[in-house]
């Protein structure tokens, strides 16, 4: 059985739903664009705070590069009615143990406007964690 994405275990907060207004445009097959709204323009290269979950993009118990989700990873980001959930890059100044728990985390908000085909549109770079 496919297990659907539980709605109580999102993280919600003012700065995801403003990290949530990204679009994308498809311009061909291998190139994409990211349309940041000037809500989300206004956050580029500020500090700010999420709390989320980890989703590794290497193997480890630490990670110093990892993606930032509103879901826990063990949630079907493809099958459930809310699509594939709100997710940003993160890059650590230290590595932080992997956990299934949510994490608060601080750094620097950068937009990035390389092709969105290729390159995570949101980071949060030179960040801590809180707790």
């Amino acid at each position: 059985m496919v297990k659907a994405q539980h709605v109580s275990d999102m993280i919600k907060s003012p700065v995801w739903d403003i990290i949530g207004t990204l679009k994308i445009n498809t311009v061909n097959q291998s190139k994409q664009v990211a349309v940041f709204p000037p809500q989300l323009k206004s956050l580029d290269n500020k500090n700010v705070t999420l709390q989320g979950y980890i989703i590794p993009t290497e193997e480890g118990i630490k990670h110093k590069r990892f993606l930032l989700s509103t879901l826990p990873i063990n949630q079907c980001y493809y099958c459930g009615k809310n699509g594939i959930p709100i997710m940003i890059e993160v890059e650590m100044g230290e590595a932080i143990d992997f956990t299934y728990k949510p994490v608060m985390i601080a750094g620097i908000l950068k937009l990035n406007y390389a092709n969105a085909a290729e390159n995570i549109p949101i980071s949060l770079e030179k960040a801590s964690q809180l707790n």
